[in-house]
């Protein structure tokens, strides 16, 4: 299955310059924001939504049939899939406090890998201090800026760079690590690390 964010060329050959994080993700309807932060940290994280599943069963049969980590709120799911990660609250940087207890690494990528949006790679676009392109300038949006490193999506086409929002995920995370640390005791059902 291809619809997870990633063609099956990236799954089978992969890029050696940026490989994905493991473990690789299933992130269930009610924590899409997860989904996020977790490919912004380099995972694949596929999100059911984006597969356009809801039902239970369809959704543990994709995490054992793509050796993938469930993440959900639904305890009755949780107890049925091995290895799932159970979250308890609704808040999402209580929700990425739960993750980091349950031992997954949430560092913010030094090089964006995966796409927000959909989950695919990303493919750098410009120079770090020069802002040169191999692709023509008219293929910029007129909204990215032109002087900092960029990245596209390969599946969506979104662009990406490191503005204002990078820095508020960074200190979204941060927080999340520092809440975890606190409350190291968040319930989990499972090891992440399979």
């Amino acid at each position: 299955m291809t619809g997870c964010g990633e063609s099956s060329e990236d799954r089978d050959h992969g890029d050696a310059s940026r490989p994905s994080r493991e473990p690789r993700f299933l992130v269930d309807v009610m924590c899409g924001t997860v989904a996020k932060y977790l490919r912004f940290c380099g995972y694949d994280a596929a999100y059911a939504l984006d597969l356009g599943v809801e039902a239970d069963d369809r959704i543990a049969a994709i995490a054992a049939s793509e050796d993938r980590t469930l993440v959900t709120r639904d305890r009755e799911l949780a107890e049925r899939v091995d290895g799932a990660v159970l979250l308890e609250s609704r808040k999402p940087t209580d929700q990425l406090a739960e993750l980091a207890a349950a031992g997954v690494d949430l560092d913010l990528a030094d090089v964006p890998t995966r796409c927000g949006r959909c989950n695919g790679r990303l493919e750098r676009v410009s120079e770090p201090t020069t802002g040169e392109s191999d692709r023509p300038e008219s293929d910029r949006p007129e909204y990215v800026p032109s002087d900092v490193v960029t990245w596209q999506c390969r599946n969506c086409d979104q662009w990406f760079w490191k503005g204002s929002h990078w820095r508020d995920v960074r200190e979204r995370v941060r927080r999340a690590r520092r809440i975890a640390a606190k409350n190291g005791d968040w319930s989990k059902n499972g090891d992440v690390t399979r």
